[in-house]
């Protein structure tokens, strides 16, 4: 009679059990694969809104502008160590150096476009100062409001320029101010004027413009470039086809600026929901509405 043991029967194995796989939502693998991507948008809408309910933050007013414009101060100074190369700190000079600006360099054609260059900043330096004024203001009636939630708070991109000034206007006035960042490949960094539980990080643009619109009540375009642009007509887009939600009051900055960027005087006359624009100043505007935020001390 032959014998049942066969040798097809497989052993059963020995040593160390394999480790088990890790769980999904913990698999970095998976997690950032083209097929967790469904997982990695969820993330962007879920943790700022739960970290908005957790600040008690009820609305916003949303500033955009320029990357590139700093401070007087700073605009001032670097003019000054390209008009005076000698007065440069090696640490100054190697700075500037960085950015294409040569101080005491032999080519006088690099220097000229440097001084160029500088003297614009200075000029467009008073946006950064007029964003961190509005700002401050802006937050110090804020903070007179009744009610436990924050209501208007100042929000940017969370980047330098015209977003640090709006951000460093509601620090300095004391009140929660909120920085939308995203990884770029040059210039975008945090500043560091973000209330620190209110400093996030995006991957993706279209969720960071969604946390820009979702509770924003006003929006404020200073000078700026393509960012700023598309910032823009994205807010105009939703407003003009209303899929916003509310009305959103938009004030544009700078018109001696915008006047040579758009034809808005154009846009006015043809297109009528442009009309919901404010095309004064923030201060007059804020004036017209009895705002104390504005009324001097």
């Amino acid at each position: 009679m032959a014998n049942d043991n066969t040798t097809d029967n497989k052993s059963i194995p020995t040593g160390s059990p394999e480790p088990a796989p890790p769980l999904a939502y913990l698999n970095p693998e998976f997690l950032n694969s083209p097929d967790g991507r469904i997982l990695r948008i969820l993330a962007e809408y879920a943790q700022p809104l739960a970290r908005f309910r957790r600040e008690k933050i009820q609305d916003t007013v949303v500033f955009f502008g320029s990357a590139r414009w700093a401070s007087l101060p700073d605009a001032e100074n670097a003019l000054t160590l390209l008009e005076k190369p000698g007065s440069a700190k090696p640490a100054d000079s190697a700075k500037l150096a960085d950015l294409g600006q040569q101080p005491g360099g032999n080519d006088s054609d690099v220097l000229q476009a440097a001084l160029k260059r500088a003297h614009a900043a200075v000029e467009m330096a008073r946006y950064y100062e007029d964003a961190r004024k509005l700002a401050h203001m802006l937050t110090t009636w804020t903070l007179t409001l009744p009610g436990k939630r924050h209501r208007f708070v100042v929000t940017s991109g969370g980047g330098p320029g015209i977003m640090e000034a709006a951000n460093r206007g509601a620090y300095e006035a004391g009140g929660k101010t909120i920085g939308l960042n995203i990884h770029l490949p040059f210039e975008q960094y945090p500043n560091p004027y973000i209330t620190p539980e209110l400093n996030f990080d995006f991957h993706y643009f279209f969720m960071r413009k969604y946390w820009f619109a979702y509770l924003a009540k006003a929006l404020v375009v200073f000078p700026g470039g393509f960012g700023t642009l598309d910032e823009l007509f994205e807010i105009l887009t939703l407003a003009q086809t209303q899929k916003l939600a509310k009305k959103i009051l938009v004030i544009i900055y700078g018109k001696e600026y915008w006047n040579r960027m758009l034809n808005l005087k154009l846009w006015w006359i043809q297109a009528p929901f442009l009309r919901t624009i404010s095309m004064r100043s923030p201060w007059s505007t804020l004036r017209k509405k009895r705002s104390p935020c504005c009324r001097k001390a």
